[in-house]
């Protein structure tokens, strides 16, 4: 039995990588940092395989993009793309997965939906300081370049918690942390 669940871990953390993998293919170039679907897919990730496995999902798309899998925003991979302008929204992929991992089954949707701001916070933090790093931008530039990516973020948390909430009301994740 103890078997079958490590299984079922392997391919929920496999499955969900690749959701963030795909929701990388849809790009909105709008700078040096492209606007994609991933916000949305590691928000379920994290909802769905809590804050442990939803880290791992991440990690395990870092990984496949750093040895060469072409699975970055516009087909992108390698290790260089980690230190590009990118490369702090990639990091805070996984604190947003884990913060988004804390909602929890018949808690409010409310709740849910400030674990999501709060994640999105996070993201959009690590997301400033790679710019910057990256870039050589100040704070207050590298803030004002991610403005941008706020209002389309929020549309997709919403949409992230939406199809949560569809998924557990119908008893369909397994959600062992």
């Amino acid at each position: 039995m103890e078997d079958i669940k490590k299984l079922t871990d392997v391919a929920l953390i496999a499955c969900l990588a690749a959701l963030i993998a795909a929701s990388s293919v849809f790009v909105l170039p709008i700078g040096p940092v492209p606007m994609t679907l991933q916000t949305m897919a590691v928000a379920i990730a994290g909802m769905l395989l809590g804050p442990r496995r939803g880290i791992l999902a991440v990690l395990l798309y870092v990984l496949a993009g750093v040895a060469g899998a072409p699975v970055f925003a516009g087909g992108r991979a390698g290790l260089g793309v980690l230190f590009g302008p990118t490369g702090g929204y990639l990091a805070g992929f996984a604190a947003m997965a884990a913060i988004c991992g804390m909602a929890r089954h018949g808690q409010p949707a409310w709740k849910s939906a400030l674990w999501l701001l709060l994640g999105i916070g996070v993201l959009h933090g690590c997301g400033i300081m790679g710019i910057c790093f990256s870039l050589g931008r100040t704070p207050v530039q590298a803030l004002i370049m991610d403005a941008a990516f706020i209002p389309g973020d929020l549309f997709k948390s919403v949409l992230a918690l939406l199809v949560w909430l569809a998924l557990t009301r119908k008893g369909t994740h397994d959600r062992r942390a």
